[in-house]
């Protein structure tokens, strides 16, 4: 199992810390950076400082949003920095959900999320094989466009640049089993955003299929520490707002996830409690159980236990989440040790 170290997006400004972790990331041989978007900070920019000040950590979205860009500026933006760092881009794509499509981006959720995805991912393809021009007539992604708009002239066009891998890795950001099982036969890996070493059987019936090159990664914040309860709360104040916030009450698929993972009253609790304003209360309303399980957190001793059940897993990749130098350096000795 390689590791990986997540930053995630910004907040309300750039994190002077971002480079420096990923450096040191880096020295302690960790596989790769991850770096995310939601709706302030866009996901490549970033990566791209990084990749300038870094030689050989490899550089990954998790994820980059589809509405966010066509498919074929998404292609653009990975050719071109997996040429600008010597090959070391992952592309991870995620859908995202109703609120932040059509309220950020101001375009309609794919009323089919399956077919969407699958034409993005099918241009994003054809972008990178350069094998001929583009085209595809597809039901969200034409090209050329045909629409009732359309002047007709469009030509089908093929990227000027010749990328450096043309199977550059493709990772999908899937919650619903059907996404995970649709990602499974388009992508090359998947990036769950909730995992539990406990629970494999939430995702066994999407996983049958998997071959033996495919890549999963989920993410779980990670901290060294003496207190598990203290520990645990950045986990249950990101849980608190991803299923009480990230999401409409009637349409929330992290809220969903965590149903599927055996705590639906609880995430319903939750839900109504952050929709009610009473934000502190749904933080604490997360179970310590359901926090602890998706998370490493506690005493080296404690890491070191809970590290195995992971391992034992089919995740070929943990990205850790955790500001804290030594939290990684633990993980680092850890990990080594049991390879």
């Amino acid at each position: 199992m390689r590791l990986g170290l997540a930053l995630g997006y910004w907040g309300r400004g750039p994190n002077a810390d971002h480079v420096p972790l990923a450096q040191e990331a880096e020295r302690l041989g960790y596989d790769s950076v991850w770096t995310a978007e939601s709706w302030g900070s866009d996901v490549f920019t970033p990566l791209t400082w990084i990749a300038a000040q870094t030689s050989r950590i490899k550089l990954g979205t998790a994820v980059a949003q589809m509405a966010a860009r066509s498919p074929t500026t998404t292609a653009m933006h990975a050719l071109t920095l997996d040429h600008l760092s010597g090959g070391r881009m992952m592309l991870g794509l995620g859908l995202s959900g109703p609120q932040v499509v059509e309220g950020w981006y101001g375009r309609p959720f794919p009323k089919s999320p399956l077919t969407a995805t699958r034409e993005y991912v099918d241009v994003i393809r054809q972008v990178l094989r350069r094998e001929a021009p583009v085209e595809l007539n597809g039901r969200f992604h034409t090209h050329p466009y045909q629409g009732p708009d359309a002047t007709g002239l469009g030509k089908p066009l093929k990227p000027i640049t010749h990328p450096l891998r043309s199977e550059l890795p493709v990772l999908l950001g899937a919650e619903g089993p059907k996404n995970i099982a649709q990602t499974t036969r388009i992508a090359d890996g998947w990036l769950p955003l909730y995992w539990s070493p406990l629970r494999p059987d939430v995702y066994e019936a999407s996983l049958t299929d998997v071959r033996d090159d495919f890549l999963i990664a989920p993410m779980a914040q990670a901290r060294v520490c003496d207190d598990v309860s203290e520990g645990l709360l950045p986990v249950k104040t990101m849980l608190g707002f991803y299923i009480g916030g990230m999401g409409h009450a009637k349409r929330n698929f992290h809220a969903d996830l965590m149903a599927r993972m055996g705590y639906e009253a609880e995430a319903r609790r939750i839900q109504r409690l952050f929709l009610e304003g009473r934000r502190e209360e749904a933080v604490l309303a997360v179970p310590d159980a359901f926090a602890d399980e998706i998370s490493l957190v506690g005493p080296r001793e404690r890491i070191a236990e809970r590290l195995e059940l992971w391992r034992k897993g089919p995740v070929t990749d943990l990205l850790v989440l955790s500001p804290d130098r030594h939290t990684l350096q633990v993980l680092a000795e850890l990990n080594e040790t049991s390879a």
